[in-house]
């Protein structure tokens, strides 16, 4: 990890029905980004799939495998002979009833390094993620890749502040944020337009705030009554588009990260510095009301 620069990719695809499918395209992927000297790749939120959480159904939870497991077998595989780091999104069987939405690092070496349980769990319509997954035990975590320190949150860990704090306080140089977000087809396009903007701008938020670079990686095409908006995109240290993937279309892409500059932009707006950290424990409630504020 001693390297000053790295070169990421990210994969955004389509994803159909057959998991077999959807798994060579992600191999494929993988490959092609490979070939334009990706030594860090992310793929999608649940990229073996269709986003199944559009509806509550017991028989998506075949779609499920431990980790270590089949994928990760292969996956292992191909990054060690292309001697790449993936960050894959899974449906993990943990064990008999208990599933999570995770993250598997696997390194260049081809060994599974660790992984990540989404802690934050939404419920909503088109996605009913809570009926499926497990809020995740394990804390949030940081993994020394053999190119970069990294960290992984997944999707709606995405809109919050403290997962992404936490994980650059832990020393991740590049956050990953494998994403299944989008549209219902049915939504006025000036809606569509808020919310991509306010997805793209939490994140952003995030490289600014923390100091890190961000890779945010999402599905594209329509399934069902959800229109994936794509978008994928990269951000420096202090907020600013590097790359922005089309909405529409499937895309590989490949950016040399330049990590000197995460020192760079802290010495010049030193925000972990000024943090009053003994002003803080407010934030561990749920909610601050009359009862708590005694102004």
């Amino acid at each position: 990890m001693a390297e000053n620069s790295v070169k990421v990719g990210l994969i955004q695809m389509t994803c159909g029905s057959e998991p077999k499918v959807n798994l060579e395209k992600a191999i494929t992927g993988i490959r092609k980004a490979a070939s334009m000297g990706a030594q860090i790749l992310c793929l999608q939120e649940l990229f073996s799939s269709v986003y199944f959480c559009a509806e509550e159904n017991y028989d998506h939870f075949s779609l499920a495998e431990p980790i270590p497991g089949p994928s990760t077998d292969i996956l292992g595989n191909l990054a060690k002979e292309l001697q790449v780091v993936i960050v894959a999104s899974l449906f993990e069987k943990r064990t008999q009833g208990m599933y999570h939405n995770t993250t598997a690092i696997i390194d260049a070496d081809g060994c599974l390094l660790g992984k990540y349980r989404k802690q934050h769990i939404p419920d909503d319509p088109g996605y009913y993620e809570k009926f499926y997954f497990t809020p995740g035990d394990g804390g949030y975590r940081v993994f020394d890749t053999r190119y970069a320190r990294i960290g992984t949150l997944i999707c709606w860990d995405q809109w919050y502040p403290e997962p992404a704090r936490i994980t650059s306080l832990l020393g991740a140089q590049i956050l990953f944020f494998p994403t299944a977000i989008g549209w219902a087809t049915a939504q006025p396009e000036n809606l569509n337009r808020k919310q991509f903007q306010a997805w793209q701008t939490i994140q952003r938020s995030h490289a600014i705030a923390n100091g890190v670079f961000v890779v945010s990686v999402n599905r594209t095409g329509t399934e069902g009554a959800m229109k994936f908006w794509g978008g994928s995109f990269i951000s420096d240290p202090f907020g600013e588009l590097i790359y922005e993937a089309p909405q529409d279309a499937e895309e590989i892409y490949v950016e040399k990260l330049d990590l000197t500059a995460i020192d760079e932009i802290r010495v010049h707006w030193p925000f972990l510095r000024d943090r009053r950290i003994d002003t803080y424990t407010p934030i561990l409630n749920r909610f601050l009301d009359d009862i708590q504020n005694p102004w």
